[in-house]
């Protein structure tokens, strides 16, 4: 069984990256993680959420299907392990977080800066990838 609740905090928060990947938007609903923080890594321009005495903000994506948590998971770096999260409401979500043995920067990641600098080439990145998939998985 998927999980049901994605917390996102990086670049699957913006609306043109989850439409390259899944082929739509799903609703993205304003959330903060308490206990983690999303932290800038070196040669990548998307970020790991690690714990820190911080908040990490993001979105929450509660209607994946079962076919795009796959595609998803076959996305994400293997950096990353899926864990569940406590978020301020209350509830609880899964996210993508750092392994511990993950270099980091010291700097958090700036949404801003990808925003400027990154996003249109990764949404581009992110149409080649699932292209690639979807060939693959015939």
């Amino acid at each position: 069984m998927a999980p049901d609740v994605l917390f996102v905090y990086g670049p699957l928060q913006f609306p043109e990256v989850l439409f390259a990947l899944l082929g739509r938007v799903p609703s993205l609903i304003p959330a903060q993680a308490p206990g983690w923080r999303a932290t800038a890594l070196p040669n990548h321009v998307y970020p790991g959420l690690i714990t820190a005495i911080a908040t990490a903000s993001g979105c929450l994506i509660t209607d994946l299907s079962p076919q795009e948590w796959r595609l998803l998971d076959a996305f994400e770096d293997p950096l990353y392990d899926l864990h569940q999260l406590a978020l301020s409401n209350g509830h609880h979500g899964w996210a993508y977080v750092c392994g511990p043995e993950t270099e980091i920067l010291p700097a958090p990641w700036s949404s801003d800066e990808f925003t400027q600098r990154h996003l249109a080439s990764y949404v581009d990145r992110c149409t080649s990838w699932r292209h690639r998939y979807a060939s693959h998985r015939g």
